[in-house]
């Protein structure tokens, strides 16, 4: 019979977190709609194809080297540990590109594991070698984090900056940045858990905290649009195009983002497998901490946070539908660091007060530092991915980071300075990176291009490569 288990178990989780990933991938589908609908008419297609391209090129990278960096970073980097243990595979032989395990196949009972020589491991979901069945689609769940992460910044950067230039923050930010901060404190066996007792279970900082410091990253040197602040320094309203592309955009990214809480648990697990440490013979969900939880748990709280952002930004926007829906995002936002134990009115509280404090600072800061983020990205996911994690800390003060022996308590200051962790191993390297670029002129298009649109002038050199070939056949023939 526990065989039998074992096996329904392991087909159930390689298909369920299939499902989390076409659900996940609805996000993109709304980012694309969202952007386009934020962006003036005579932009669209670049800022559309600026977005989509970063999907194959998070992908490929993420496959070459993003994946092999959660398995072989949480104890620190591979040359400086901050702990001398990790509860995962060998990084070589789960995760590297040529490892057997990282290829379709259609083996034995774990041929490829004992090929590869794995055994037994306590971070199994079943205290069995199960990775040819479970790999691929745990990477492609933690791939459209990636993504995620990468394309939080395209909003923010709308309408000015050069393609090229975006896929390369892109590439950083989702193929090194963030999978390097989710081995250190979004693992089971992540120094950032072990020691600071950090506890962030739907990414409230580990995606968006980082994706905010990147794109407060990239704008501070990209500078604002043409026309953005007026000549005594105060900034013009620079509406959505097409405000329906908007709306559609963010109940799709509302409906992804559901996906993606339960990409965040582990769905089948038996407690008395978890280190020996949860006994009992009731199977359960857990977090990503492997601490038990539920998805009736996250789905509480996944509607409480979004209606208490919404109604909040109904509220302090004055029905502005923009930030109505923008604080709907922000809520559960806020709220997802603890949302595996909040009450569901605490959860809605959280969700109402993240937003508007992030509202808030979002006007502040584009006035007094003249920061043009054209949808909100770093008030969002940045600033609202940041106090999510602190609130958690004081809110769920005492609790334990993980069923393991010797993990220290979730506290205010662990969760603190992992959000300072978050928010700035997304802003120094992208700061860097965009400052590099700038400095070669392959950061912003030019002032004239972007004045005509940067579609026109995308137009304009392709018809001029089409002239230059047919003039060179012209020359040929005669």
């Amino acid at each position: 019979m526990g065989d039998n288990l074992s096996t329904v178990n392991v087909i159930f989780t390689e298909f369920y977190y299939w499902v989390t990933v076409v659900f996940m991938f609805l996000i993109h589908v709304g980012f694309c709609m969202y952007e386009v609908g934020a962006s003036r008419r005579r932009n669209h297609m670049h800022t559309l194809m600026k977005n989509t391209m970063a999907i194959p090129l998070v992908t490929v990278t993420f496959f070459f080297f993003g994946w092999w960096i959660y398995f072989a970073f949480p104890t620190g980097f591979y040359w400086v540990t901050f702990v001398s243990d990790a509860l995962f595979y060998d990084p070589n032989k789960v995760a590297s590109p040529w490892s057997p395990l990282m290829g379709a196949r259609l083996s034995g009972a774990n041929a490829n594991d004992i090929a590869a020589g794995i055994t037994a491991d306590p971070a199994d979901l079943n205290g069995s070698p199960v990775w040819h069945r479970l790999n691929g689609v745990f990477w492609a769940a933690f791939l459209l984090f990636s993504i995620t992460t990468a394309s939080i910044v395209s909003g923010a950067v709308i309408e000015r900056i050069r393609s090229g230039a975006f896929w390369l923050i892109a590439v950083l930010l989702g193929s090194v940045l963030w999978i390097t901060d989710a081995a250190w404190g979004w693992s089971a066996g992540g120094w950032m858990v072990k020691y600071l007792g950090y506890h962030d279970a739907y990414a409230s900082g580990v995606v968006h905290a980082i994706a905010g410091g990147a794109a407060l990253a990239t704008l501070i040197v990209l500078g604002p649009r043409i026309a953005k602040f007026r000549a005594d320094g105060t900034p013009r309203e620079i509406p959505p195009h097409n405000p329906w592309l908007v709306t559609i955009g963010l109940f799709l990214i509302y409906t992804g983002f559901w996906g993606f809480y339960a990409a965040c648990n582990i769905p089948m697990i038996a407690p008395a497998t978890i280190a020996g440490q949860i006994t009992g013979e009731t199977w359960t969900t857990t977090n990503i901490y492997l601490t038990p939880t539920s998805l009736s748990a996250i789905t509480f709280n996944f509607l409480m946070s979004l209606s208490g952002g919404m109604m909040a930004g109904y509220i302090f926007s004055k029905g502005n539908a923009f930030w109505t829906y923008s604080a709907g995002l922000c809520g559960i936002i806020g709220a997802s660091a603890g949302n595996d134990l909040y009450h569901p009115i605490q959860a809605m509280l959280i969700g109402a007060i993240v937003p508007y404090i992030a509202y808030k600072l979002h006007y502040w800061v584009e006035r007094r530092f003249k920061i043009d983020d054209a949808v909100g990205a770093v008030a969002v996911h940045g600033y609202g991915g940041f106090l999510g994690v602190v609130i958690a800390g004081f809110m769920l003060w005492g609790q334990p980071s993980s069923p393991y022996e010797g993990f220290a308590t979730i506290s205010p200051w662990g969760n603190f300075i992992g959000a300072c962790i978050m928010f700035f191993l997304g802003f120094i390297p992208v700061y860097i990176l965009a400052k590099v670029l700038n400095a070669f002129g392959m950061l912003r298009v030019p002032r004239k291009v972007e004045l005509e649109g940067l579609d026109f002038a995308s137009q304009r050199e392709y018809e001029k490569a089409v002239a230059e070939v047919i003039e060179t056949e012209r020359a040929l023939v005669k």
